[in-house]
């Protein structure tokens, strides 16, 4: 391999490096957007708060992290409390 060929393998492999972090960056930035939008009903927003953060809603409504899934969310304390029991109440239906 000649030096040149191995700069330009170096240069390829930090330009594909700084290539994905953008692409990573922007998929984050738009799930963040998705999380946020008024666009989105309280559902699509929690479910990407799910995703984002690989943590699930939980049924307890007093559980700390409620609270952070509705800054998060943009979403009030009691949307958040109403998905949670439209939850529960498809989860008791078996569905």
């Amino acid at each position: 391999m000649t030096p040149t060929a191995g700069r330009d393998l170096i240069k390829d492999a930090a330009e594909r490096l700084t290539l994905e972090q953008q692409e990573r960056a922007e998929k984050r930035r738009l799930e963040l957007a998705e999380q946020r939008s008024d666009l989105n009903p309280p559902e699509v927003r929690i479910r990407t708060w799910e995703r984002i953060h690989g943590l699930r809603l939980p049924s307890d409504p007093d559980h700390p992290i409620v609270d952070v899934i509705a800054v998060s969310t943009r979403l009030t304390l009691e949307e958040v409390h109403k998905e949670q029991r439209l939850r529960a109440a498809r989860a008791a239906d078996g569905g």
